[in-house]
Formats: structure tokens, sequence, C-alpha cells
């Protein structure tokens, strides 16, 4: 009777073992088909997350740069500039400034921004209402590079303009990011540029002081 009762609890302890393996494998085998259907939907949400993440990054730096770039205007420092053998920065000077390649300007730019990827604009405004701010359409030639022209007026409000009866001037001063970019898994797509590149504009309008 002993052994008789030994074999059975034996064998209904096996036949627990073989349930909870079977049980096991058919949860392991659930885990997998579920993460097939829902993994790559969850992939392509981190990864799209993480392309907005980066995007509203460089905007935000663009924007920083913007602003510190119109302070170098509305001060007159970027009027009263000496070169090497005229007055005030030309607008291939304004932009060396903004990107700490000009002696004397430490860069404006964030370590993620390059100066190859931008495009800087100033112009003189008849008001704030006449500020244009919005983003430039830009154009491509065959080769995919850019073909706008952008103006660079900074005005003047030096001491010798307001003397003379004269005013100061609303400037605005826009700087346009070709930022690289792709298309995410899922079709989540943030390119609006040639090149998979996504266009930030950041821009500022300021009233020139009357600097001395």
């Amino acid at each position: 009777m002993t052994h008789r009762h030994v074999t059975k609890a034996a064998t209904w302890s096996q036949r627990w073992l073989s349930l909870g393996r079977s049980l096991a494998r058919d949860n392991l085998a659930s885990v997998t088909i579920e993460f097939a259907v829902v993994g790559p939907m969850t992939i392509a949400a981190i990864v799209a997350i993480l392309h907005t993440a980066l995007v509203f990054m460089a905007q935000q730096g663009l924007q920083s740069a913007a602003e510190s770039a119109g302070r170098l205007i509305m001060t007159g420092q970027a009027q009263k500039y000496s070169g090497s053998n005229y007055t005030g920065m030309t607008a291939d000077d304004f932009k060396k400034a903004i990107c700490g390649q000009l002696t004397g300007f430490p860069t404006l730019l964030p370590p993620f921004l390059t100066c190859d990827k931008l495009y800087v604009d100033v112009s003189i405004a008849n008001s704030h209402a006449n500020a244009v701010t919005s983003a430039p359409t830009f154009s491509y030639n065959s080769g995919g590079s850019v073909t706008n022209t952008f103006g660079y007026s900074p005005g003047t409000a030096g001491p010798g303009v307001m003397a003379a009866g004269g005013t100061t001037q609303v400037v605005v001063v826009r700087l346009m990011y070709l930022w690289p970019t792709a298309t995410a898994p899922m079709g989540f797509n943030l390119v609006n540029q040639q090149g998979s590149n996504r266009l930030l504009t950041a821009s500022t309008v300021l009233v020139t002081e009357a600097y001395q």
C-alpha cells in the first residue's frame, strides 16, 4: 500500500509539473505574439517622440540664437563694428558673429547647430504690425542647394542720426536652419524640405536704440 501511494503521488506530481510546463510554454507563446503585435507600434511611438523632442530642442536653441543676434543690432554692436577698411558688419560678418567665427564675438549657436545649415535675413519694417516673421519658402537648384537670396538691413540709430532728427527703426531678424531628420517608422514624417531636412525658423523683432 505504501509503495502504491508513493507511485500515485509521483504520478500526480509529474502530471502537475507537465501541466505547469505546458502553461509556461503557452504563456511564453502568448507574450511573443502580443509583442509581435504591439512591439512595433510601441517602438515607432518612442522613435516619434524622440524625433519630436530633438526638433523642439533645435527650435529652442535657434530661437535663443535669434534673440541674442537681435541684441547685436539693437545695441549697435553690428553697426559700429570696425572691419579691415569699413565700418559696420556686412551680411557675412553678421552670420560669422552668430556662428562665433568673427573675432571678439562668442558663438550664439548651441553646439548641436552648425553654421553651414544656417541662413540669416535682416530687414527693416515700417511698424511692428508689418514685421514679417514667418518662414520663407525655400527654393533649390538641381544640385539641391538653396537658391534664395536673403537681405541684411540692420538700420541705423547712432547719435548722429538721432541728433539730426532721425528715429529708431523696427528691425526683423530671422534665422532659418535646415535640421537633418528622417522619416520615422509607421510613416511619422517631420521632413518638409529637400535632402531629408526640416526647416526651422526663429525670429525676433526689435527697435534699434540710440547707441553711442
